[in-house]
């Protein structure tokens, strides 16, 4: 009864996303390609003139008064920003250093950190008790059957769709990281924190170890809070089985960030249990998502358990998507702007990671690079 609705949720869903991005990377803030970006382009950089503090300042020097655009580096205020690019504004620190890059941003959890996270938490437990409820009496009232009876059935059904939306919250995990990766900056409505967050990320990995819990899961509690179960249900008129399953995808989809923290820890600062966890494959695995951080970032973005990473990959359905919006706006992704090779092979039709000797060739070519300019300056 509620796998053809499942399967009309998430072909909704995924046309949802691919229009999302369409939409937002036409949108001044995500890139310098956009239609709007060149005309707000002058305005931004008189108002960096006028010596105006920038959002993330704590990898950017204060802005000089004097007009000198050539030498003052990039950040995630600028459309231009890529992560990982010589004048991004991010520096790899040596050692196991954090590097906080949204300013203001802490890695200790404030009271209304708590009050959002725990809410939502609970909020999400309550629809999720709600439904199975509703599939309790559904049972009853179509099988007719006796109480213990109608019970093993409701707890075999809630069982199914939570590891059904288990298994695609890890692609709905995939598709978020991928598109915040890729595409917009700190200026992006809504999601600029976001996204600022996960592109810093990858200047100083292990940063996000030290957050705590709260601090680490809030930021996604806004597109995956109850806010957005309860308007779906309204708004489609969802039933028991399919508000069980939205309810437990934006559950994983929240916790999605604990997951991913764990996945940079080593074995003793993870402890037994998430090391069980990630051992029986319930958690990403250290290995698995340690191959997402090599340049140019374009792969193994799942970060619930990693189950639908190899599939991905090497159906290639990023690329596809990166190539649909490239054919629709001109935006080019983020990994394309590291990687020219990638972007080369993407335009040929050539989606699909098989291996990660692409990863290989792509830091030994960077590698030669900077040894010839090195070699250029002595």
């Amino acid at each position: 009864m509620y796998t053809n609705t499942n399967k009309n949720t998430v072909k909704v869903a995924t046309t949802a996303a691919l229009l999302l991005c369409v939409l937002a990377t036409t949108i001044d803030g995500f890139s310098t390609s956009s239609p709007l970006s060149s005309s707000t382009a002058a305005a931004t950089n008189t108002k960096n003139r006028m010596n105006m503090k920038p959002l993330y300042s704590s990898i950017v020097a204060e802005p000089d008064t004097e007009i000198e655009e050539e030498t003052k580096k990039a950040s995630f205020l600028d459309d231009g920003f890529v992560f990982g690019l010589e004048g991004s504004g991010l520096d790899r620190p040596k050692g196991k250093v954090s590097q906080l890059v949204v300013e203001g941003d802490t890695l200790k959890t404030t009271d209304q950190q708590r009050v959002i996270v725990w809410g939502t938490l609970l909020g999400h437990l309550s629809i999720a008790s709600y439904s199975v409820l509703g599939i309790l009496q559904n049972t009853e009232a179509v099988a007719g059957a006796a109480d213990p009876l109608a019970i093993g059935l409701t707890v075999l059904q809630a069982m199914s769709i939570t590891l059904t939306s288990w298994a695609l919250a890890d692609l709905g995990s995939g598709v978020l990281h991928w598109s915040v990766d890729n595409y917009g900056n700190g200026r992006t409505p809504i999601m600029g924190g976001i996204i600022a967050a996960f592109q810093g990320h990858h200047s100083a990995p292990w940063t996000i170890t030290e957050r705590e819990f709260e601090n680490n899961v809030s930021k996604l509690c806004v597109p995956f809070g109850i806010q957005t179960v309860l308007a779906l249900k309204f708004v489609f008129g969802l039933g028991s089985y399919s508000t069980l399953f939205l309810t437990v995808f934006c559950l994983m989809e929240i916790l999605s960030q604990e997951f991913h923290k764990m996945s940079h820890t080593t074995k003793s600062e993870a402890g037994p249990i998430w090391n069980l966890l990630q051992e029986k494959g319930i958690s990403i695995p250290r290995k698995q998502h340690a191959q997402h951080h090599i340049a140019p970032y374009d792969g193994n973005y799942c970060i619930v358990s990693g189950i639908c990473n190899e599939k991905v990959d090497e159906s290639g359905v990023f690329r596809r998507m990166e190539h649909i919006i490239y054919n629709l706006n001109g935006i080019e992704s983020n990994a394309w702007k590291l990687d020219p090779e990638l972007r080369k092979r993407t335009l040929n039709g050539e989606y699909g990671l098989p291996t990660n000797s692409h990863r290989t060739s792509f830091k030994a070519a960077q590698s030669k690079a900077a040894k010839a300019a090195k070699s250029k300056t002595i």
